[in-house]
């Protein structure tokens, strides 16, 4: 807090723009963060404020700015993934395919496997694409019956 008065103080009465780092981190609600970093001139803080007023303020030095945003969806990466079972029997989203990837994105809960109907198993093993928070929520409820 005493940074950024601080900072703001010098920037009002100082006429020389500053070169800042300004790192946007956006948080998905599947928990992953992407993060976009860029290098601003900064004539006052009132347009640093207003450039970004959809963000919030996490951090702030005489060198960089880091704002955050929180996005209720899914991210990228989870969009682009697949439900599938560990070898485990975990439920879990795959950044490809079972089988075809062994890289693990998420990991829910594992499922007794026995209480599958054989089309269920086959549906898993195969992989379900996530494509959306809709499908994300349905898959995850349509399997939780079957947790462990």
């Amino acid at each position: 807090m005493v940074l950024t008065l601080l900072l703001s103080l010098f920037l009002a009465h100082n006429t020389t723009p500053v070169q800042m780092t300004v790192i946007l981190e956006t948080v998905y609600m599947d928990g992953e963060v992407s993060e976009e970093i860029r290098e601003e001139t900064v004539t006052s803080m009132k347009d640093i404020w207003s450039k970004y007023k959809e963000w919030h303020l996490i951090n702030m030095d005489d060198e960089q700015i880091v704002f955050q945003r929180y996005v209720d969806d899914l991210s990228p990466l989870t969009k682009a993934g697949y439900f599938g079972l560990t070898k485990d029997g975990t439920l879990s989203i795959f950044e490809g395919k079972p089988g075809e990837s062994s890289r693990v994105i998420q990991s829910f809960f594992q499922i007794d496997v026995k209480k599958l109907e054989s089309h269920e198993q086959e549906k898993l093993k195969k992989g379900i694409s996530v494509r959306s928070k809709r499908n994300y929520k349905r898959v995850i409820e349509a399997y939780e019956p079957f947790g462990k």
